[in-house]
């Protein structure tokens, strides 16, 4: 039992020394590595002190060369910024601008052309009885009459005046299958416009889309001519009103819009023609038309006369359709009405292409006129700035030529 005792009382004496051999060997791990802390530590503060020691000197060395005593009340004077050797290679940044004075030049009483703010501009354009265009006349060889009085013209009535064009073409059903066509033809019409000469383009059905600003650039023309898609409709005043009143602002050069259209207005906008026609007067516009009307006219009357050589039981049965042919052929005629009024009362011309493969035939002789055309300008012998409409009528020496400009303009106002 003694023994058994003594056994059980050894037993934690062991277990005992275990633990504490344990506790000494965690000891001595935690003050290794507080001493590799403590070495951290103190190799850190070493670095630091070391890169203050190298700083000192370059503080040192500003304003008399010493160091100050310490308690010194002197400051050292701040150090400048070093220059870049870069911008040193720049040099000294250049002087200020002074604006130079024009200097005076002798002007010579035939240098100057002044333009009276109250002349008036007609775009004018001469052909024989042929119908070939004169373009070797001078002054001499014109008439201007206001409201039936003959108007003095001076020795600038004739100049040299580049032309703005509006392009517009009606991309409604009627038109929608040979957009190519026009595509084509406008862009040889563009190669026979002088360089001073600026376009534009318009595209008009369900919508009045304005695709091109005022450019000389064909390419800019080319990727706006891509840009025409298809519609319903045919807003043809809505479109005329906006080439009067938007894109022509007051300028020295000639204005005309050419436009591809059938001229039938589907009554979906809220411009009339009489609106729009008043707006072209306003802003001076010279209006041409290549009509596709003689080329619908065609076809209708084929269709009509393919079902009128039918059976009466036949006719009965499509005379649903042939009335709606019959009325086709009514608006048309009045179309071509409207039509010829608007380029007769703007001094433009009215085509009529039996075909859309004479389009480029067409658009060149527009071009062609526009350059042989006349820019006949003279002060009105009425000064009255009162916004009246005043007919104008031009004639020339020779009673063979026929000379074709706008009816009329409206006098500015106070």
């Amino acid at each position: 039992m003694i023994e058994s005792l003594a056994v059980l009382s050894a037993r934690p004496s062991r277990q005992a020394g275990t633990d504490g051999g344990a506790v000494k060997r965690d000891r001595q791990m935690f003050r290794v590595l507080n001493q590799v802390l403590v070495a951290i530590f103190l190799l850190g503060l070493a670095f630091s002190l070391s890169g203050l020691t190298c700083a000192q000197p370059v503080a040192a060395q500003t304003g008399s060369g010493k160091r100050p005593a310490a308690g010194s009340s002197q400051r050292a004077k701040p150090t400048p910024t070093p220059t870049s050797t870069r911008l040193k290679a720049l040099g000294d940044p250049p002087p200020v601008p002074v604006l130079k004075q024009k200097k005076e030049v002798e002007i010579k009483p035939g240098d100057v052309i002044s333009v009276n703010t109250s002349e008036v501009m007609l775009p004018v354009t001469v052909r024989d009885s042929s119908g070939r265009l004169i373009s070797d006349l001078t002054r001499r060889d014109f008439r201007v009459f206001e409201e039936g009085r003959a108007q003095p013209l001076s020795d600038l009535a004739l100049r040299q005046v580049p032309v703005d064009v509006v392009l517009m073409v009606d991309a409604s059903s009627s038109v929608a299958g040979n957009l190519d066509d026009f595509r084509r033809a406008v862009e040889g019409f563009a190669t026979r416009l002088a360089p001073e000469d600026r376009i534009s383009l318009i595209k008009f059905d369900d919508r009045v889309e304005w695709l091109q600003d005022w450019t000389q650039s064909k390419f800019q023309l080319h990727r706006a001519l891509n840009r025409i898609q298809a519609g319903m409709f045919t807003r043809f005043n809505d479109a005329l009103l906006l080439a009067a009143r938007d894109q022509f602002v007051p300028s020295r050069s000639r204005r005309a819009v050419i436009v591809l259209t059938d001229g039938i207005d589907s009554r979906r906008g809220t411009t009339t023609f009489e609106t729009a026609l008043q707006g072209l007067l306003q802003t001076q516009v010279t209006v041409y038309v290549v009509s596709n009307t003689e080329i619908e006219r065609a076809a209708k009357k084929a269709e009509l006369d393919d079902l009128a050589r039918g059976t009466d039981s036949e006719q009965r049965f499509n005379q649903i359709r042939i009335d709606d042919l019959r009325e086709g052929l009514r608006v048309i005629d009045l179309s071509e009405e409207r039509l010829s009024q608007l380029t007769t009362a703007t001094g433009g011309r009215l085509y009529k292409p039996a075909s859309f493969d004479a389009l480029d035939a067409t658009y060149a002789e527009v071009a062609d006129e526009l350059r042989h055309q006349y820019s006949l300008y003279y002060t009105p012998l009425n000064r009255e700035r009162d916004g009246s409409f005043r007919r104008v009528r031009v004639e020339t020496a020779t009673p063979a030529y026929h000379a074709t400009t706008r009816i009329g303009y409206y006098a500015p106002r106070n």
